[in-house]
Order: C-alpha cells, then sequence, then structure tokens
C-alpha cells in the first residue's frame, strides 16, 4: 500500500511516499520558508536530490508543487494517481473529540476548522492539505492524525487549569499538548534503544519553529509544556511561550489592542522573532556568534526556558534516565543543546561537547562519561508513525 503522508508544520510542509507495511521510503521532501519569496523546495528520490528557490506564498501552492513533483516522469514515484490508496495528514488539534486517528469525513473537517482559534498557525494549513489532497488523490482514503492524541494519558492534575470547574466540563478547557506524534516515535524509540529498566523517566524536547517538551513515564505522556492551544511553554520561532497573563490585560487594555491583534502579536510576532527580528535559528545563531547582543540573549532565554521545563518534569517524575533532543532544532543545533545544557549538573546531567558537534541522522548519545543521565538525539520521523498509523486504522 502506497500511503502519501503530509505534514505541514506553520511555515513548513514535510511529505513522503512509503510503502506499507514495509515502511520502505519511496520519496522524501519538504517546502521550508512557507510564505516567503525565496521558499525552497527539497525533493529526494532514492538519494537523488534536487533543490529549487521559488515564491511559495501559501501552503497550497506548496501542495501543487509536491503533487505536481511525484507525477513527474523523472522525479516522481507513481505514474497516476490513483497509485496512492491512503493520505495520512498531521493535524495539530483535535480537541477533545478526536483521541484516535479516524478517516477524515464532513465532521471530522468541520471539527478541525472548529479548532482554528485553537491552533491558527497550524489547523488551518492542515484542513487546507485534507481539501487539497481530496480533489488530487481522489480514490486514497484521507487519513487524520492528531498531535494531541498521544497527550491524552496526561492525569488530571497535569491537564486542568486552576479557574472554575465549568469551564472544563462544560468548554473543555484544559491542556490537550501537541507535537504528540513526534514525542510518541521518539519516546518508542528511545525505550527500544536503552531497553525498558534503563527508561522509565524520559523527558522528550522537540525543537523546531514549534517546541514542545514531555515528561514520559513507562512510556506515557504525563505531563506537557503546550497546553490548550500550541503557544504556552517553550520560546519558539515566532510565538512567546510561558507568559503571565497580565501581559495580555495590559496589551488590552491600557495599549488598546484587540484579543485578534494580542493573538497576533504573540504567535505570530513574538518568540525568537520578537526578540531578534529573525525567526530562524540558523540566522539567529550566525548572528549571535558574529557578536549580535539580542541574538545572544535570545539564545540564553530559549535554553533558560528549556532548563526550566528539565527541572519540573525531574521533579514530576520523580527521576530522570534520560532526556532526548529531536526535530530541525534539536538534531541540528549543537549551539541550542550545549547552553540548554548548561548548570544541570546536580541532575546528574553533563554534555560531552566534542560528542555534542558531530552531525549524524542515527540514534546517539551526546553525555560525558561521569553523566548520570543519558542525553540522545535521536531523528524524530513523524511521517512514518503517520504511515504506520493510517496503515492500521485501515487494516
Amino acid at each position: 500500500m502506497n500511503i502519501l503522508v503530509l505534514n505541514a508544520g506553520s511555515s513548513s510542509l514535510k511529505y513522503q511516499v512509503i510503502e506499507m507495511p514495509s515502511k520502505h521510503v519511496k520519496c522524501v521532501g519538504l517546502v521550508e520558508r512557507i510564505g516567503m519569496e525565496d521558499a525552497i523546495f527539497n525533493h529526494d528520490k532514492n538519494g537523488e536530490e534536487y533543490h529549487e528557490t521559488m515564491p511559495i506564498l501559501n501552503h497550497k501552492i506548496g501542495l501543487e508543487k509536491i503533487a505536481d513533483t511525484l507525477l513527474d516522469k523523472k522525479l516522481g514515484v507513481i505514474n497516476t494517481v490513483d497509485e496512492i490508496e491512503a493520505v495520512g495528514h498531521r493535524v495539530v488539534h483535535g480537541g477533545n473529540k478526536f483521541s484516535k486517528t479516524v478517516i477524515v469525513t464532513d465532521d471530522v473537517k468541520n471539527s478541525i476548522r472548529d479548532l482554528y482559534d485553537l491552533a491558527p498557525l497550524h489547523n488551518p494549513a492542515n484542513l487546507t492539505g485534507i481539501e487539497i489532497a481530496e480533489t488530487i488523490f481522489t480514490k486514497a482514503k484521507q487519513i487524520a492524525i492528531f498531535d494531541t492524541s498521544f497527550h491524552q494519558t496526561m492525569p488530571k492534575v497535569a491537564y486542568q487549569y486552576a479557574i472554575p470547574t465549568k469551564y472544563l466540563e462544560k468548554h473543555k478547557i484544559r491542556a490537550y499538548g501537541f507535537h504528540g506524534t513526534s514525542h510518541k516515535y521518539v519516546s518508542e524509540k528511545a525505550i527500544d534503544y536503552l531497553k525498558q529498566e534503563n527508561s522509565k523517566n524520559i523527558i522528550t524536547i522537540h525543537l523546531g519553529n514549534g517546541c514542545s517538551m514531555a515528561a514520559i513515564k513507562e512510556g506515557k505522556c504525563i505531563d506537557t509544556s503546550l497546553g490548550l492551544g500550541p503557544a504556552n511553554g517553550l520560546v519558539m520561532g515566532t510565538r512567546s511561550g510561558d507568559i503571565d497573563h497580565s501581559v495580555i490585560f495590559f496589551l488590552m487594555k491600557k495599549l488598546n489592542k484587540t484579543a485578534e491583534q494580542v493573538s497576533n502579536l504573540l504567535q505570530k510576532q513574538s518568540g525568537m522573532k520578537g526578540l531578534t527580528g529573525f525567526s530562524d535559528l540558523r540566522e539567529i545563531t550566525e548572528n549571535a556568534a558574529n557578536g549580535n547582543a539580542e541574538c545572544q540573549h535570545a539564545l540564553n532565554l530559549a535554553a533558560y526556558r528549556i532548563r526550566k521545563y528539565i527541572g519540573s518534569y525531574a521533579a514530576v517524575l520523580n527521576g530522570l534516565d534520560a532526556i532526548v533532543f529531536t526535530a530541525g532544532i534539536g538534531e541540528n543545533s549543537a549551539e541550542m543543546r550545549k547552553i540548554a545544557c548548561e548548570n544541570l549538573t546536580f541532575l546528574g546531567i553533563e554534555l560531552d561537547k566534542e560528542k555534542n558537534k558531530i552531525r549524524s541522522k542515527k540514534i546517539r548519545e551526546i553525555q560525558s562519561a561521569t553523566s548520570k543521565v543519558k542525553i540522545l538525539i535521536i531523528p524524530t520521523n513523524e511521517e512514518i508513525e503517520i504511515a504506520k498509523q493510517s496503515y492500521q486504522l485501515l487494516k
């Protein structure tokens, strides 16, 4: 069975065509910097790479480019669209309605649309992917895999907010968590790598344009940094992460900003972009190395937030066997890993700076010989996880 996996981020779009159940990847692709005139399109078929810089101003244009490439005589992997039997879509927010993978129906699409306000950078892109795929891959089953599903094992003390209980019971206002497909994949890989007895307490750290952390106890999520929407917790590319709600009231009352303006400020103009003017960590790191004080401060601020969560999750887990770095920044930024692990020796976390600099696509350990806690880099593969769940649902 050929499954096309579409994974739409706030400014990126990853795709793979995967043959199941063998998990053979026929091609891999990535659209970066969506919304920019100089967006980057990458396509890899059996090691044969193709790159193009072009204006991709929205996800619709990006998805149409992907479809054309899959059918291309030289670069493509299918002769007709009917060879794609299922399209697995990453959907960020499933609210309280979806705790597992589902086949897309009109009701499912309406539910995804109803959650736009809680995931304004993602759910619209996710639904766009579904609707375009329906018009192109007309015979394929469209399947939705929700980022929130993995975090449904959180206890009530972790997901409930300290506001009147009626808002939880009637309106389902609670922490849901996100990046669940990634946290599930890398935590299972870590358990398999370390063996069960050495991986009862794990912290997974997903660092990309969007960032989150999860406390994993014996394979189950018991806490996570993102909440009702994907804007809480760590400092992200354009999102502020944790913020005192008094700031929101101040912006609205004293500066006469509307709720929509404040939401746009906190989700699209804040985070690393708000601190530096750049949202791409590669640019920030390069400028920091060249002496840009704002970029240096932003890196330290982001790393400080990661350390705070490591400390709190170590307490919640009542122990710590390993921390796992994953996703674009977590896997590739030696600088961010280095400063995120600083001053954590009391927890037994000690980084080996030379090991940390080694680049590899394999699972690797980067802790020092005396570190009591394993520090792992595990490349995430949300696409394989999505393909697996799609196949299991259909079979």
